[in-house]
């Protein structure tokens, strides 16, 4: 059930990843092409504006898939939509606060970026100006657009989520040309282009939190300085790794031009530009292992975090090692889509070719760093971002420039991972005592974390004779672990009851997919049991809160049950039912 759900949600974080690269790109190619070298250096100037922006807008998607996966494998729901409004409130607090300063200071944040002084010799200020005020319409829109996708994954909107993207996409190249050929509107024209497509997908994702079995409620009373706090401080490791980068960038500069000139540095942009697309892959594998890793270390599942840990680095393999090999192939192809130089053309030819080989071992560092994020990690988190993302590239590309000159800064980029990946198996080793490559090992769990083995029963159930033999299994566990007779009866029957509902009302006979993970464990002196299934969205509690007035003799299962338990709880989230009883 796991790796069927991370690869459900990997397609959609991928497109969502590449969607800000894509628009980036789109744009970059048709300014570059239609609308001249100064409207193009209007656009590189203004683009760290956007990366501000984008930059705050990762973070707080990158704390709510932590503090929503804590709450959500918990199932608390209060936690859940303090954390939902509270990213409402900052998206949307921020992004307009810095619409309104950037239009009302416009001029000075042009000089700032470098586009010197208004004047009739210097059109480039007056194009940066117009670029920006296009752009920054958007800001609340581009920022809201991005803490919208985690939710989105959560509640199980994956095609939502998707149509999304695609319509961002589409509608940014639609608008793009439309500038250029009908509306002629310049760089102001090609800002607006991209704010009137960040608002079309907003709008189709907003659709379905108007919905009224939304999972997630506006509650302005659960915005608490507490709350805004704790999901800033679970962004920060986003944050650092793209300061982190931007220092890369303007360090790998300035080597780039003393040892091979602006033309390196012009192949360097080919490489960062192309690369941004590649590293789309590798985060969205990272992505999910973030929200994955953060809901089973919630629920303490040790077993679902082992096999987190095996299915994350299958498909951050897979993907990147299929990706090395088009790149690869592809490098002319791609370079020429930027340069028509000869000489550049050449160098970042090879050193495209070159920086693909980092990107297996890219994706394998980021999917872990994200992973033990997900698991209450984050000092080791940052301090790999840095490492990844600073010390090592930079060290291997200042070392390696001294005597091949550019294809040294075309190594460091594979170096600086390996040296990474290195860092990475090391501690894991040292922790563990022991070289080894076990899933137990890279996951770091706490000793203590969780139930012990021994005091646990999982299965997973895919028809009614294996509910059947289920319950025999737990009736026997309960009795090993000392229970009594009657209660041991009891606890079988309810995961009798429970488990053959969901079969015979919640499997569809097209789909060979579907099947019910059960979980028993005693942990505190509690009896506690876990149903989570991938069917028909189904709320128990709900749906005997629906017919409490019917024939009491009606749902006489699910009534029994309940009157069997302490607490129960549901939860639906990644489209999968939760169900947690108590007894």
């Amino acid at each position: 059930m796991i790796r069927k759900l991370f690869r459900q949600m990997l397609v959609t974080q991928i497109l969502s990843a590449m969607t800000v690269m894509l628009c980036m790109l789109v744009d970059s190619m048709m300014i570059g092409r239609f609308l001249g070298v100064d409207s193009m250096t209007a656009y590189g100037l203004a683009n760290p504006v956007l990366l501000i922006f984008a930059a705050y807008g990762a973070m707080l998607s990158a704390g709510v898939q932590v503090m929503c996966g804590k709450t959500v494998g918990v199932g608390d729901r209060e936690g859940t939509n303090a954390c939902f409004s509270a990213s409402v409130v900052l998206a949307l607090s921020v992004s307009i606060a810095g619409l309104i300063l950037i239009l009302a200071l416009v001029n000075p944040v042009c000089t700032l970026l470098g586009a010197g002084k208004p004047g009739p010799g210097n059109p480039v200020f007056g194009l940066t100006k117009d670029y920006l005020r296009g752009f920054i319409v958007g800001a609340p829109a581009f920022i809201v657009a991005q803490v919208m996708v985690p939710f989105l994954q959560i509640s199980g909107n994956r095609l939502r989520l998707a149509l999304a993207v695609v319509t961002m996409t589409v509608g940014d190249i639609a608008f793009d040309l439309l500038n250029v050929f009908v509306f002629h509107g310049g760089t102001l024209g090609m800002g607006l282009a991209s704010s009137f497509s960040y608002y079309m997908a907003l709008i189709v994702g907003l659709v379905y939190f108007f919905k009224k079995d939304c999972l997630f409620k506006l509650k302005l009373k659960s915005v608490t300085g507490k709350v805004c706090r704790k999901l800033l401080e679970y962004g920060v490791p986003t944050v650092i790794n793209s300061l982190a980068m931007v220092v890369l960038v303007f360090t790998l500069n300035k080597i780039l031009l003393s040892v091979g000139g602006n033309g390196a540095v012009a192949s360097y942009s080919v490489i960062s530009t192309v690369g941004n697309i590649c590293y789309c892959f590798g985060s969205g594998v990272a992505s999910v292992a973030l929200l994955l890793a953060a809901m089973f270390y919630s629920d303490e599942d040790r077993t679902a975090i082992h096999t987190l840990v095996r299915t994350q680095t299958y498909y951050a393999v897979i993907l990147d090692a299929a990706l090395v090999v088009l790149v690869f192939a592809l490098a002319p192809m791609l370079v020429s889509l930027f340069l028509t130089d000869q000489a550049a053309r050449s160098m970042a030819i090879w050193g495209l070719r070159l920086f693909s080989f980092s990107l297996l071992p890219c994706s394998l560092n980021t999917t872990f760093k994200n992973f033990y994020q997900g698991v209450n990690r984050t000092r080791f988190t940052e301090l790999i971002s840095l490492l990844q993302n600073v010390t090592f590239p930079v060290a291997v590309a200042f070392l390696l420039s001294r005597f091949w000159g550019t294809t040294g800064v075309w190594l460091s980029f594979l170096g600086g991972e390996l040296l990474t990946m290195a860092f990475i198996c090391a501690v894991v080793w040292s922790k563990n005592r022991k070289i080894t490559v076990s899933e137990k090992a890279f996951a770091m769990l706490p000793r203590l974390f969780g139930v012990k083995e021994k005091d646990m029963m999982e299965v997973t159930i895919r028809s009614l004779e294996e509910a059947e033999e289920a319950s025999v299994k737990a009736e026997a566990f309960c009795r090993e672990h000392g229970e009594p007779p009657r209660n041991s009866m009891l606890i079988s029957l309810c995961v009798d009851e429970m488990v053959s509902n969901i079969v015979t009302h919640g499997f569809k006979k097209e789909r060979k997919d579907q099947s019910v993970d059960v979980r028993i464990f005693f942990k505190d002196g509690k009896r506690i049991i876990r149903i989570r299934d991938n069917c028909v969205n189904f709320d128990p509690l709900e749906y005997l809160e629906l017919h409490k007035a019917d024939d009491p003799i009606a749902h006489i299962g699910i009534r029994m049950v309940m009157k069997m338990v302490k607490s129960a709880n549901y939860v639906n989230s990644l489209g999968l039912n939760n169900l947690t009883l108590v007894l």
